[in-house]
């Protein structure tokens, strides 16, 4: 098992692999923000973004696997930057727990592995966006030890 894969209680931490797309796409779909900008019956543009992702060696694709059987997702990125003299940071995107599974702990586990993995790659910070409506993911993940330290701006192109 490589460093990215991990065994545990009964879930098993890999790479996501082009078959589970379908099952990945199908929890970014599964909510209501989700359900207005995903398109789980044309899966080309997931697999072109898979193969860019999956080519490039500062992003990680996480597949959590329970039973044989998809039930999380997350995508870590490492971003080498000058600011904070010159650290490297991790940004944790793409967080989905198949509806099974919410409130099991294994939400809880991604994030830690997300945490171990950016402390193994020599990142000094870890961050995520979370969209404003979900107040339950903020208290989530304030409960993990993020703060709510700066405002987020987008701008859809």
């Amino acid at each position: 098992m490589s460093d990215f894969e991990r065994s545990g209680a009964a879930v098993e931490f890999r790479r996501v692999q082009a078959e589970d797309l379908p099952a990945i796409v199908a929890m970014l779909a599964d909510d209501a923000l989700g359900a207005q900008r995903e398109s789980p019956a044309d899966l080309t543009p997931y697999q072109a973004a898979f193969e860019r992702i999956a080519a490039d060696p500062n992003q990680w694709l996480l597949a959590a696997v329970r039973d044989g059987r998809l039930v999380g997702t997350l995508q870590l990125t490492f971003v080498p930057g000058l600011s904070r003299r010159g650290a490297t940071r991790s940004i944790i995107e793409g967080v989905r727990v198949h509806g099974d599974e919410r409130g099991s702990g294994l939400g809880t586990q991604m994030i830690e592995w997300a945490i171990d993995e950016s402390r193994r790659a020599g990142c000094q910070l870890v961050q995520l966006t979370s969209d404003a409506t979900r107040i339950d993911a903020h208290r989530f993940y304030e409960r993990l030890g993020f703060e709510a330290s700066h405002l987020g701006f987008k701008l859809q192109l």
